[in-house]
């Protein structure tokens, strides 16, 4: 690749940046030249986008760096020139996982009679999937707006980003793991970086908290207890047991209670008028009863009032869930990009808390311990911006502490618990 003449992208930078040293580099090297000196303008968000603009038809990057106390200019060879995506990809996605939602939604919305052989219950499902779309429409609208937070970001930015893909998993307690979307550029500096990272939380949480509460309001109490089944002669068992034909048994294991948070419990009190679930007698004073109960699932409330929830309400307390997933402050997810974006390389440093504590929640929640596997090897990798000079303005900062508030408030330390 032919690089420009060094006098014209000298005289490029000079415009914006007091040359006081210049290093060339080398083959051995990822950089064309490194400019060592200072902006010429205090407003280096500006100045980076002119130079950027400058370089561009001469194939030519720039990146805005601070090493050993010093402003940088570093240009690199090459400019990233995204491409578009086939639509067609995010359409079958979703279409898939809409499909895979209304099954899940089926499953705990269909009341009629069930086959005992499990091919039989599948096709019953699948000609009553229709039953399933309250539980679909909420939760997808949380998970629609929480993508669409990010790409119309990322769009009033001008940084490349694709259209949600969406993940569908069948029979699962949700029928999807999810979306993201592809960020197929680096943004621009920390201010774009923390714009895109927390516009999906804040757009997701916009539309799960009202779903959260709509749900909750359709929803009523009753007395948390196992579930019981009822031996039938020629009907398949729930589970292995020695019941003898019209006894009842239980099943280990079968039944799910959800996790809770501050928000969590906050909206069940609005709806509700109590803290749920509340246990039939405290055995601890209240304050350390629910400290212990939202952070190790324990003891089970039987006996006690719960809300049973409704479809809605369970997905918008899926979507409250997701909020607090990505705001984890580490590698590619959402809260990794505002750390990033508040402390630099020194996020680093706190990597090791993160994957502690991931690792002490495992103890009353195992699936904290996958995700501490995931972060370990994936939380290295950051979105660097181009431009480390531009430091995050006063009202973003702001913007980060009622991310970091948000994010105590959505804490859910055991997701789920088995009973």
């Amino acid at each position: 690749m032919t690089l420009p003449q060094p006098d014209v992208l000298y005289s490029i930078v000079s415009r914006l940046f007091r040359i006081e040293e210049v290093t060339w580099g080398d083959p051995q090297k990822t950089f064309v030249v490194r400019y060592r000196g200072a902006l010429l303008t205090d407003d280096s968000a500006a100045a980076y986008d002119q130079l950027a603009e400058a370089l561009r038809p001469l194939n030519v990057t720039p990146l805005f760096r601070v090493e050993d106390g010093r402003q940088t200019v570093i240009l690199a060879a090459g400019v990233i020139r995204p491409t578009p995506g086939r639509i067609s990809i995010n359409i079958a996605l979703f279409i898939l996982t809409l499909l895979s939602v209304l099954f899940t939604g089926a499953m705990s919305s269909y009341q009629g009679e069930m086959p005992a052989d499990f091919f039989g219950q599948i096709k019953t499902l699948l000609l009553n999937l229709w039953v399933g779309w309250p539980f679909a429409v909420s939760l997808l609208a949380i998970l629609l707006a929480h993508e669409f937070g990010h790409y119309f970001a990322g769009r009033y930015h001008k940084t490349a980003v694709s259209l949600p893909y969406f993940i569908p998993f069948p029979a699962s307690l949700l029928g999807t793991m999810g979306a993201f979307i592809n960020m197929k550029e680096r943004p621009r500096n920390k201010r774009i970086l923390l714009d895109i990272g927390i516009a999906g939380p804040l757009a997701g949480l916009a539309v799960a908290i009202p779903v959260l509460i709509l749900g909750l309001a359709l929803s009523k109490t009753d007395t948390l207890q196992n579930t019981y089944y009822t031996k039938q002669a020629g009907m398949a068992d729930v589970c292995p047991n020695t019941a003898q034909i019209g006894q009842t048994y239980s099943c280990p294991g079968d039944n799910l209670l959800e996790g809770n948070s501050i928000l969590y419990l906050g909206l069940k009190y609005l709806t509700h008028g109590q803290l749920l679930p509340a246990p039939a007698h405290y055995d601890t004073p209240p304050l350390l009863y629910w400290l212990r109960y939202i952070f190790t699932g324990s003891p089970i409330p039987l006996g006690g009032k719960d809300v049973m929830l409704h479809p809605v309400a369970w997905a918008g307390w899926a979507g409250i869930l997701v909020t607090f997933l990505n705001l984890i402050p580490a590698g590619q997810l959402d809260g990794g990009h505002a750390l990033y974006a508040l402390f630099g390389k020194r996020v680093n440093r706190v990597l090791p808390i993160i994957l502690i504590a991931l690792l002490g929640l495992g103890i009353f929640w195992s699936g904290w311990w996958l995700w501490a596997a995931i972060i370990f090897f994936l939380s290295r990798a950051h979105a660097e911006p181009l431009d480390q000079i531009t430091e995050l303005d006063a009202p973003r900062k702001m913007l980060a502490v009622v991310v970091l508030v948000l994010f105590i408030l959505v804490l859910t330390p055991v997701p789920f618990t088995l009973f």
